[in-house]
């Protein structure tokens, strides 16, 4: 098989698995930023509450919280370093209080890896 059919069907294997149901980690979730002026990978912890149905609330109405909303949430920590290793080192061994499922910390990896080649590579940057 030519790397063209193999890197075709990798890009559709990820984007099935991005849409697939995924169970919200009860401590909160993380927005990945990049400043290319500062040449700075920004990281921000922000805490939800979980229904039943495994969906974010919102701490204030208590509804579900919507993907495009434009409400501007408080953070409850920012992280900054200039890679994926020196953040994600902070938010797995010296906060470890923040991730509780291995699935959060492995998605975490993945999208610190790639802001960092964006930041490093001048483009930008879109958590998945």
């Amino acid at each position: 098989m030519d790397f063209s059919k193999i890197f075709e069907k990798k890009v559709e294997l990820d984007s099935d698995l991005s849409n697939r149901y995924i169970e919200l980690d009860p401590n909160g979730y993380f927005i990945i930023k990049i400043d290319l002026k500062a040449k700075q990978l920004i990281l921000e912890h922000y805490l939800n509450k979980i229904n039943e149905e495994g969906y974010a609330l919102d701490p204030k109405t208590n509804k579900p919280i919507k993907c495009d909303s434009k409400e501007i949430k408080a953070c409850n920590e920012i992280f900054t370093g200039i890679s994926a290793k020196e953040v994600g080192i902070a938010i797995t061994e010296k906060r470890t209080d923040l991730i509780t499922r291995i699935d959060h910390a492995l998605y975490l990896g993945r999208e610190l890896q790639k802001a960092e080649e964006c930041l490093y590579k001048n483009l930008p940057y879109t958590q998945d």
